[in-house]
């Protein structure tokens, strides 16, 4: 099963037989003083590094998310959508809590984009689904709902039911627009988490066949050497069925790691993206 996202001019398709996509995730002000400063000030500039650092890492698609406290956060997500693509052809995935945010993002962006994200709470579904559907975007699903965030796999497949149900039933959203989130809980907080998660990974793609994506440093937070323990992750989680995530673009030790996933599980055909990127590296190193 594909999904394909679209930027004014270029198009990236996400599935089990494609490379896997990095969905960069440092557009965000989420402990980034300095950034959120600048965003109360309105102030972008530094989102033009930011895009710069993650096309140059590998990112292929960029989540951008303007929730900056005491900001203009819906004019803000308008501004930083029109100014990233005109900076970059990679799509982007819309990323906020507040309905008229989202909106006004889908609004303003040139393509299909990923909204991220709803929640299996029927308040959100009724909010975010209809919109999702007038913009033909496709949407990241977290199976939570009011009453918890499920510990047990099986009801996080049961959640993810109840979504895609609605989704494809209420909405007519083709399933192939739905990336499940699985849930990517701290190991530092119980070192049972990451099991929960991959076994959570193997039930979706299971019954549905859907793609999937989740926060990698979620899995780290908390600990030391984080980089180690998300790279140690990611090809794990993907050879389970894991198709994207968002990530540090930016890191070369979370980038290598899922390609080399992709070259192991025989989807980078004759290593021929495994050895470009070594060539890059090496041509990078010699200027």
């Amino acid at each position: 099963m594909d999904t394909v996202l679209r930027s004014a001019a270029a198009e990236l398709v996400i599935g089990p037989g494609h490379p896997f996509c990095i969905i960069g995730e440092r557009i965000n002000p989420t402990g980034r003083r300095i950034f959120c400063e600048q965003l109360r000030r309105g102030d972008l500039s530094r989102i033009e590094i930011d895009v710069a650092q993650q096309v140059a890492g590998g990112a292929m698609v960029l989540d951008v998310n303007m929730g900056a406290p005491l900001a203009d956060e819906t004019e803000l997500m308008v501004s930083a959508v029109r100014l990233i693509q005109s900076l970059t052809d990679l799509p982007l995935c819309l990323d906020s809590s507040i309905v008229e945010v989202l909106q006004a993002g889908l609004a303003a962006y040139q393509g299909k984009a990923l909204v991220n994200s709803v929640t299996a709470e029927d308040e959100r579904l009724d909010a975010i689904l209809p919109l999702v559907k007038r913009h033909g975007a496709a949407v990241i699903a977290l199976p939570n709902d009011e009453e918890e965030i499920p510990a047990e796999p099986a009801r996080r497949v049961e959640l993810a039911r109840k979504i895609i149900d609605v989704a494809t039933g209420r909405y007519q959203i083709p399933i192939e627009d739905i990336l499940i989130d699985p849930l990517a809980m701290p190991v530092g907080a119980d070192t049972g988490h990451v099991g929960r998660t991959l076994e959570t990974i193997a039930l979706l793609r299971a019954e549905f066949g859907v793609n999937m994506t989740l926060g990698a440093s979620n899995v780290s937070f908390g600990m030391p050497e984080r980089a180690a323990i998300c790279a140690a992750f990611l090809p794990m989680a993907i050879r389970e069925g894991l198709t994207s995530a968002i990530m540090d673009a930016r890191s070369p030790q979370l980038v290598r790691a899922v390609q080399a996933a992709d070259l192991l599980l025989d989807r980078d055909p004759w290593g021929a993206a495994w050895i470009a990127a070594h060539r890059a590296q090496q041509a990078a190193a010699a200027t």
